[in-house]
């Protein structure tokens, strides 16, 4: 008998947001209406901060945090070289410059030792700044360079050691800017993801723990900073201004009523929807914690809270991760590298010279990483059709 197609990754759609989508339909409201100002509200609690503003992605907010933050061009921001790289885009829109610091082996998030050599070696200036700027920086200028913040990218299930950043941040007067697009409803020592910098960013694309089909909010607690990006994501309109009148350059980055009503549904069932897929991650480790050539990423002693948003092993030597991504293939089980190194994508490796070996952990996750079908929506017959396969293909 022919099975059900796995696939990578599903909503969790109840009659909750159907309904709520429809109650949309029959106003006149489908945007800037009172969904979003409910979906906003709802999210400042979860996010554990004062304001939030939600916008047409994660991208587009993360644009938002870094105009926000005063960050512009010419200035340096340390982030990671392990992400999607909308992480470290969202600084070349506004002629920023990233630089990358690596990332802690076990987590993947980045590494805040790695930051503080970063940060300690650029202010000090000549060969050691050479180190560690791109390449295409490095010659241009000898003397000490600025660096403007930091730029974190929680991955996969949890947040980086913030704490940390924060102590680097504060002796050196950064920002800190959180891409909390992965890690809704985390916690880092019981404080929500978003609240861990100076302001953070979630996403709600629809492999996200929970989503607006497409969609994504701000959060801080500093009221200039969401004034700013509640004008910018609306062309620039002017606060309380009438309609045409703008004052600043900005975008069209709002998010409809529509989404924000889907939006509002899935956060009031946020606990839940973690649990689900707190439960396909034990169904997945309790199946295979005895296969040698697996490798699962390790929970920090900091994370009071996982939130399950992709389910990721590494595949050890001497597997090799993309025959195992072929040979599941052939099984009709669906998987993903993940991440692709930023720093070799082509675009960055043109624009700034970076090379194979400047970031060996990063490149080592994105050579061994594998996500594997994840959803709380998935079965646990699914989930054991998936550890089959991946036991066949490793043999």
């Amino acid at each position: 008998m022919t099975r059900e197609p796995i696939r990578m990754s599903s909503p969790d759609i109840t009659q909750a947001e159907i309904d709520a989508v429809t109650q949309v339909l029959h106003t006149t409201d489908l945007s800037m209406g009172g969904q979003i100002l409910a979906f906003e509200e709802e999210m400042a609690k979860i996010a554990g901060t004062k304001y939030a503003a939600a916008v047409s992605s994660g991208t587009a907010g993360l644009h938002l945090a870094v105009i926000a933050a005063g960050i512009g061009e010419g200035d340096l921001v340390v982030t990671t070289p392990f992400s999607f790289v909308a992480s470290s885009n969202c600084l070349l829109y506004e002629r920023a410059i990233p630089v990358f610091a690596d990332v802690d082996d076990q987590t993947g998030n980045m590494d805040w030792m790695r930051v503080e050599e970063t940060v300690e070696a650029i202010l000090r200036g000549g060969n050691d700044a050479k180190r560690f700027l791109p390449r295409s920086l490095a010659g241009q200028k000898s003397g000490p360079h600025s660096v403007k913040g930091i730029l974190p990218a929680n991955v996969f299930v949890q947040a980086a050691d913030y704490d940390q950043f924060g102590d680097i941040a504060h002796r050196h007067n950064m920002v800190i800017i959180e891409d909390a697009c992965e890690t809704v409803g985390a916690h880092y020592k019981g404080r929500p993801a978003g609240s861990l910098g100076d302001i953070g960013v979630m996403a709600f694309y629809p492999n996200k723990q929970m989503t607006t089909g497409e969609g994504g909010v701000v959060v801080t607690s500093n009221e200039d900073w969401i004034t700013q990006i509640r004008s910018l994501r609306n062309q620039g309109r002017k606060p309380g201004g009438m309609w045409l009148e703008h004052d600043r350059l900005g975008y069209n980055y709002r998010l409809d009523e529509m989404s924000a009503a889907f939006g509002l549904a899935q956060a009031r069932r946020l606990p839940e929807l973690l649990e689900k897929r707190k439960r396909v991650a034990f169904w997945y480790e309790e199946r295979l914690r005895d296969v040698e050539l697996i490798r699962f990423t390790t929970i920090a002693p900091y994370t009071t809270q996982p939130s399950w948003f992709v389910y990721i092993i590494r595949i050890l030597p001497p597997a090799n991760r993309d025959r195992v991504i072929e040979r599941l293939a052939r099984e009709q089980i669906p998987s993903r590298k993940y991440f692709s190194p930023i720093h070799l994508q082509s675009f960055y490796r043109d624009r700034f010279g970076y090379q194979p070996g400047d970031f060996p952990v990063t490149e080592r996750l994105g050579d061994q990483n594998i996500a594997l079908p994840f959803s709380g929506v998935m079965s646990e017959d699914e989930v054991e059709t998936v550890c089959f396969a991946l036991r066949k293909a490793l043999e």
